[in-house]
C-alpha cells in the first residue's frame, strides 16, 4: 500500500514509464496485471483487462506455459474527416501478451477461464499426484 504523501511521486513514476514505453516502441501498449494464487486443488491466475472483449481474449497452453493474448481497443476513435482534441489519454490500448510458466503436474485439458466485471479467472487444475495428501502412519 502506498501512502498519501508518496502519491505525487508515484503518480509522476507512472507517467515516466508510460512514456518511456511509448518512445521506445513508437506506440503506447497495453500490459495487463496478473495474479497466480496456488490453491490445494489448482493454479488460479486473474488478469485484469478493463474494456476488453472477452471474445478477443485467446488462452493457450503448451509445455506447462499458460499464454494469454489479445487486443485492447482505444477508448476512442477519431470518424472519418473528424478531428479530435484530446486533453489527457492516460489509458492505454493495444495488443498484449502474458505467459506464466506453471509446474508440470497439471490438468492441462481441464483448463477454465471466465470473464467478470474486467477481470479474467483461468482456474489450472493440479494433478492428482501433485497434490498434498496425508499419509497415514500405521502400528505394527
Amino acid at each position: 500500500m502506498i501512502n498519501n504523501t508518496m502519491m505525487p511521486t508515484f503518480n509522476r513514476m507512472i507517467a515516466f514509464d508510460r512514456e518511456l514505453n511509448r518512445l521506445v516502441n513508437g506506440k503506447r501498449f497495453f500490459v495487463p496485471s496478473l495474479d497466480v494464487v496456488e490453491r490445494a486443488d489448482a493454479y488460479m491466475i486473474t488478469a485484469e483487462l478493463p474494456g476488453v472483449d472477452p471474445a478477443g481474449v485467446e488462452i493457450s497452453f503448451e509445455s506447462n506455459t499458460l499464454t494469454l493474448r489479445g487486443t485492447k481497443e482505444p477508448a476512442f476513435k477519431a470518424q472519418e474527416n473528424e478531428e479530435l482534441r484530446v486533453y489527457t489519454a492516460e489509458r492505454v490500448s493495444g495488443t498484449f501478451e502474458r505467459a506464466v510458466r506453471l509446474p508440470e503436474y497439471v490438468e492441462g485439458d481441464k483448463i477454465e477461464a471466465t470473464y467478470e466485471l474486467g477481470v479474467l479467472t483461468i482456474t489450472v487444475p493440479k494433478a492428482v499426484a501433485a497434490r498434498a495428501r496425508k499419509i497415514e502412519v500405521k502400528a505394527v
